[in-house]
């Protein structure tokens, strides 16, 4: 990875390494070879989850302990990781071996929500639990927003879902329609469609979950007022 492209990540992070050699580690698949970053994703698993309690339970102070849980466990899910990886361009910045190259490796949910949870490690051991806590709720803000506290802490996608279920109704399909701006401030437009087609929204966000929340609120809307 070249210094400008260092620079850009560390920007979009918000955090500038002291320790050059801690961000490349973090971005170093086992297949590339050693140090790869599989210890400081275990490190950064722990602290993300910790970081993210942490944030919830200072943005929803009415919201009991039950919905909290479900509610981080949506935030440090694969899927929301991968997404927020891929709002950072992550995949570009990754060093791979050969095979995982070919393979598409660098698109790969698994290895992209790896590498942003050994990045968090990264930040832990370069500065500090409160650098890595700043970069957490930086990383997480737009999906936070998202959230609508009235809807018993279950997010937007949750909620549509149980209504079209309790109503014996299709899922939803969630298409990607657009990716706007440069790589290190991204926005992605997603699409929410009924299978019947009577209605289709649409959401914007910094990631492609927190777009496709605002577009499963917009339908929920236009259901309950249908």
């Amino acid at each position: 990875m070249t210094d400008k492209n260092e620079a850009r990540l560390q920007q979009a992070l918000g955090h500038a390494f002291a320790d050059a050699g801690l961000l490349r580690q973090a971005l170093t698949h086992r297949s590339y070879g050693s140090p790869h970053n599989e210890r400081l994703e275990f490190l950064g698993d722990s602290v993300l989850n910790c970081a993210a309690a942490h944030q919830l339970y200072e943005a929803f102070p009415l919201i009991p302990e039950g919905s909290l849980s479900r509610l981080r466990a949506n935030l440090v899910r694969q899927e929301t990781l991968a997404d927020i990886a891929t709002s950072l361009a992550l995949g570009e910045h990754l060093r791979l071996g050969e095979g995982e190259l070919k393979s598409g490796g660098f698109r790969r949910p698994s290895i992209l929500a790896d590498a942003l949870e050994s990045l968090i490690g990264a930040i832990f051991i370069d500065a500090g639990f409160e650098a890595a806590s700043a970069a957490v709720r930086r990383l997480l803000a737009p999906h936070i927003a998202a959230i609508d506290p009235q809807a018993s802490g279950k997010d937007a996608k949750t909620s549509l879902q149980e209504w079209l279920q309790g109503r014996r109704e299709p899922l939803p399909e969630y298409r990607l329609l657009a990716t706007e701006g440069q790589a290190h401030d991204q926005e992605f437009v997603v699409e929410c469609r009924l299978k019947d087609e009577r209605h289709v929204s649409q959401g914007r966000g910094k990631s492609r979950r927190a777009a496709e929340q605002e577009a499963a609120q917009a339908m929920l809307g236009w259901l309950q007022r249908a």
